[in-house]
């Protein structure tokens, strides 16, 4: 039986429904950043029941049973080979128990209970939700843009031509474009939320193939795909403005590493339009102004950084 923490120090008359959210992170040679998110998991969630399933990636930083010497109460699995984001999530929502799953990245952590206001908004929620998403800020506190838009023509040409979009009032901009024109200070349905924090209903997966997440995405991408495929089943991706956590993003500072994590969201970017809208016209036009947008933007801050030093030549 995994590890149930239940509702502690909650007056009796603020108790929302008993819930339990299985928490997965996965580990791959972060053991320190691993460490802290487990930490502030367990220091933070007080209003829900939960469970912490660690799942590592083949990580050869440490042995990853020191994970169950400094938290004893989580559960490990040991992936034997890191076969990427979304099978080693898969493997832990195979041992899960909880109502909600809630799939935490190893490079955030919380500093309130961030877990427990999520789960219950699904539970006071007067529609269906699938993929609830909350406001995310760098340890700077500069925030990140956690709720998006999926890509379309539309959506590309407003973005080339901002000034259009600007002259909008901005709620109505928000909730049109998201991403960097949505200051995340309200709640909101959305097309697909930031896969750092990313909260469902376990039932969901029931409706999926094979009753797991889709694996195909080795890494990034995978977060958009799932939700699109939620809304496809009626249950639409909500953006949750009323917590916040910190979400370090470390992705390597190294800027060819940055260079090459461009070119392989471009390449995620595409495959999904093709799975949203197959490969017709439609998709034909999209590349064009996509792929010319988003090339002419890698070339400049290529040329940036190899005429600043900061790359090699």
């Amino acid at each position: 039986m995994l590890p149930y923490y239940f509702i502690a120090s909650v007056p009796h008359s603020q108790r929302p429904i008993i819930l339990k959210v299985s928490v997965i992170i996965i580990n791959y040679n972060t053991f320190q950043l691993t460490s802290n998110c487990i930490e502030s998991v367990l220091l933070y969630t007080k209003a829900v029941g939960y469970e912490v399933i660690l799942v590592d990636n083949d990580s050869k930083e440490c042995d990853p049973k020191l994970f169950l010497q400094r938290f004893p109460q989580i559960t490990l699995i040991e992936n034997k080979v890191n076969n990427g984001f979304a099978k080693g999530n898969n493997l832990g929502i195979a041992a899960a128990t909880g109502d909600y799953i809630l799939l935490l990245n190893s490079d955030t952590y919380l500093s309130e209970d961030s877990i427990s206001i999520a789960a219950k908004a699904f539970e006071i929620a007067n529609n269906p939700i699938g993929a609830l998403g909350v406001r995310m800020v760098y340890p700077n506190q500069d925030l990140q843009y956690s709720a998006r838009k999926f890509r379309s023509i539309s959506w590309e040409l407003l973005d080339l031509l901002r000034f259009i979009p600007m002259a909008i009032p901005y709620q109505k901009r928000a909730r049109l474009m998201m991403a960097r024109y949505f200051k995340t200070d309200f709640s909101t349905y959305c097309d697909w939320v930031n896969g750092a924090f990313f909260m469902f209903p376990k039932v969901l997966l029931n409706k999926l193939p094979n009753n797991k997440l889709d694996e195909r995405f080795f890494m990034y991408g995978e977060d958009q795909l799932w939700c699109y495929q939620f809304t496809e089943l009626g249950y639409p991706s909500y953006f949750l403005a009323e917590t916040t956590i910190v979400h370090i993003h470390s992705a390597s500072t190294k800027v060819d590493k940055q260079l090459q994590l461009i070119l392989k969201i471009i390449k995620s970017e595409l495959e999904i339009m093709r799975i949203r809208k197959g490969k017709g016209l439609y998709y034909f036009f999209f590349c064009l102004i996509y792929l010319s947008k988003e090339y002419s933007r890698y070339a400049i801050k290529y040329l940036i950084l190899r005429f600043s030093g900061k790359l090699e030549w």
